[in-house]
């Protein structure tokens, strides 16, 4: 089947566009969105339209779907402001507009009727999908079905707050009940690589849930576990339940993801594999590794330049290269991520690690009371979000308010016990703790992350101080110059926006009472 409008020939068997005899990279979904719009151009077709027959019915927020639009748009040479092909119509939907031939319409009919009647296999997004299936109620108390149904339900509505996770509606997903479920063929159906199954049963006032996600291609367990409760509150025990399934499964399915992603080649990686190679050289703490980072954040917005986590990628890797690294301008970085982080929103503003990564950038120009509003409307997105809590408590922290901000990063290490945040994480807990004046519990922080990544910059310059602190003269004096011999010139620099003067002045008073003479 092949459309020809104006200058363009959209075919549909070879999944091509061309312009002229020039051949237009689309992504799938930009592809079949476009094919959408155009067998259905006799009509306005609205949101749910799209979801139902493009997405498969995943829950997707308004902005993925209108930068897909946008990106449909810019394939076919139209645009938002002259829309001489596609048409938006105000709370209605979106039309074809222009005149189109069709050729080999007749013959794919009467292929399609000669055909055996199938189900079409949805291809896999762009993003890891999942499927929650209707957990099984496997005792003989059929009340407890609702309960069964009600985990299941609260863990979609969960995970549909994370914006890099596609994830089946309910109604979608809750049809494949019973026995004999083949995991692999639901995979296929809704076109989801993974697939949440589990199951519930009573025995006296105790309830056990067991759950196990499943990478449905391969028929592979990425995660399972078992919750033994006493059924003393129902609804108490199924938030519990809830809450500590969906923290589970998004980090199980990122180290999926990302071994996936190690398996390419960097020459063969798509937008979403380049961006999860880009956070596995973050989480190193090393500048070789950060400036690796950066490198593959790029590679993810070249391939995509839609692709929102990839812009708030590089926005922290360039300014974590200037915070930590002390490589190139300060300015110049908070500048950049500044940027990158609102074109990340304006690419999507209901992306939680978008806001998140703003509040890392305005907290480093020193705008504490916006980085704290940024990580506050993060968490409004996605209660669950790691980088929110860690936004938030280094905004606290460093607004004055190391206690309360000390809380949030307790709260971001238990939602992300591993991962690109960790060793920054770490050290802002002994910064939180020196800022307290815990300075014994602060050395054993420090110590903790010098072992942890004893490449982390700065982790001795903040040892020396405590120990400084708290009376220990010799060994601050024995890590001060570990410090001197492996910091980067000059060993302290002048004070940095984010910084509060009595606060510097409490770090230099520490490094002083190592031994400094600065």
């Amino acid at each position: 089947m092949r459309f020809l409008f104006g200058d363009h020939v959209l075919d549909t068997a070879r999944r091509e566009l061309r312009h002229g005899g020039t051949q237009i990279a689309l992504e799938p979904q930009v592809f079949d969105l476009l094919v959408y719009l155009l067998q259905n151009r006799e009509r306005v077709v609205g949101k749910d339209d799209l979801l139902a027959s493009v997405w498969g019915a995943r829950i997707v927020s308004d902005a993925t779907l209108d930068s897909r639009i946008a990106a449909a748009r810019r394939a076919v040479g139209d645009s938002g402001g002259a829309q001489t092909l596609i048409r938006t119509f105000a709370r209605k939907g979106v039309r074809f507009i222009a005149e189109v031939r069709e050729e080999g319409k007749s013959a794919a009919f009467a292929s399609e009727m000669a055909a055996e009647p199938r189900r079409a296999e949805l291809a896999l997004p762009d993003k890891p999908s999942i499927a929650v299936l209707p957990f099984t109620n496997m005792s003989s108390d059929p009340e407890q079905e609702f309960f069964a149904h009600g985990i299941a339900d609260d863990v979609i509505t969960a995970l549909s707050h994370y914006p890099s996770l596609f994830v089946i509606a309910r109604n979608s997903s809750f049809t494949y009940k019973g026995p004999g479920i083949d995991v692999k063929e639901i995979g296929r159906d809704l076109g989801v690589r993974y697939v949440l199954e589990g199951s519930l049963r009573k025995g006296g006032n105790r309830i056990r849930v067991t759950a196990q996600l499943v990478e449905a291609e391969a028929g592979r367990h990425v995660w399972a576990e078992r919750f033994d409760r006493d059924l003393t509150d129902i609804f108490a025990v199924q938030d519990e339940i809830t809450e500590a399934v969906t923290i589970a499964i998004a980090p199980a399915i990122a180290d999926a993801e990302l071994h996936r992603a190690l398996r390419k080649p960097p020459e063969s990686l798509d937008a979403w594999a380049a961006y999860q190679r880009g956070l596995w050289h973050l989480e190193k703490g090393t500048a070789e590794h950060n400036g690796l980072a950066e490198k593959f954040f790029r590679q993810a917005v070249d391939l995509d330049s839609n692709f929102a986590d990839g812009y708030r990628g590089l926005a922290t890797a360039k300014l974590r290269t200037a915070i930590s690294f002390r490589i190139g301008s300060l300015v110049e970085a908070q500048r950049f991520a500044e940027r990158m982080a609102h074109l990340a929103i304006a690419l999507n503003g209901n992306n939680p690690f978008a806001h998140s990564c703003l509040s890392f950038a305005l907290l480093g120009r020193g705008d504490h009371r916006g980085a704290l509003a940024e990580a506050e409307r993060a968490l409004a997105l996605s209660p669950n979000l790691a980088s929110g809590y860690f936004e938030r408590g280094a905004a606290l922290i460093y607004s004055g308010r190391p206690q309360e901000g000390l809380r949030d990063l307790q709260k971001n290490l238990k939602l992300e016990p591993r991962g690109p945040n960790l060793p920054t994480s770490l050290h802002l807990v002994a910064i939180g703790l020196y800022f307290s004046r815990a300075y014994d519990e602060a050395i054993l922080a420090i110590e903790h992350l010098i072992r942890a990544f004893p490449e982390y910059p700065s982790s001795y310059r903040w040892l020396a101080a405590a120990l400084g602190q708290s009376g220990c003269v010799e060994g601050a004096r024995e890590t001060l110059g570990k410090a001197m011999a492996i910091a980067p010139a000059p060993f302290v620099r002048p004070r940095a926006p984010w910084w509060r003067p009595e606060d510097y002045a409490h770090f230099l008073e520490g490094l002083r009472k190592a031994g400094w003479e600065g």
